[in-house]
């Protein structure tokens, strides 16, 4: 690919030790992020974590936070998640908030509870102007890695949804403006389908970020623009 097409933001997420090493290598109008930081700013005895000055010092602009690993496999709270996002904002980042649900709660109709539960945390901690600094991302736990994809209807239903609840929540302005991705083993074939849906503005892309399919996603998205 010559070029990111005009008005599509590409953002790169790699393990954390190879981070410099890959923010070199981009070319300048790709985007880096860090996969997690701690809530605090400053770091103290938290060894292994990475507070929110040290991301800013080595020039990350953003952070994602509380993606469905944190979540289950480390049993990220909610709030721990929301403190997370209100440090990153506080300092000036931007922040790349993951939410969705378990096969288990989509399948006790659980699924807009664990959304608006999840993102009602982050609203709580956030001011309102700082809302133009998140990007939600939307990913169903039951989708991710396997293969499986929601169907651009339910994807669609649940970013509806979402938008209506910030509006309701932080206001009309905000939720009119927010972008909400989707997230859940996206491919240069579902894609197209999906970008094409009102409230799904992108993607959070695992596995074929790693493929030369990355690239069609990329493309798919100017289609939005």
């Amino acid at each position: 690919m010559e070029s990111i097409p005009a008005g599509v933001e590409v953002v790169i997420a790699p393990s954390a030790l190879h981070i410099e090493h890959v923010k070199a290598l981009l070319r300048p109008e790709v985007g880096i992020a860090i996969q997690d930081v701690h809530f605090k700013a400053a770091l103290g005895a938290y060894t292994g974590s990475h507070a929110v000055e040290q991301v800013k010092e080595l020039g990350i602009p953003s952070v994602l936070v509380g993606h469905s690993e944190r979540r289950t496999i480390w049993k990220e709270t909610d709030i721990e998640t929301a403190q997370k996002t209100a440090a990153v904002l506080e300092a000036g980042l931007k922040a790349i908030v993951c939410i969705g649900e378990t096969l288990t709660e989509r399948e006790a109709d659980q699924t807009m509870a664990v959304c608006v539960r999840q993102l009602t945390a982050v609203a709580d901690l956030v001011k309102p102007e700082q809302w133009a600094n998140i990007v939600v991302a939307y990913e169903p736990v039951w989708a991710i890695g396997t293969g499986k994809v929601a169907t651009k209807e339910q994807a669609q239903e649940v970013h509806a949804k979402l938008r209506e609840f910030i509006a309701g929540k932080v206001g009309k302005d905000v939720a009119d403006a927010l972008r909400i991705v989707y997230g859940g083993s996206v491919t240069a074939a579902s894609a197209p389908s999906l970008i094409a849906e009102a409230d799904i503005d992108g993607f959070l892309v695992g596995g074929a970020s790693l493929k030369p399919e990355f690239v069609q996603i990329i493309l798919s998205a100017a289609t939005k623009v």
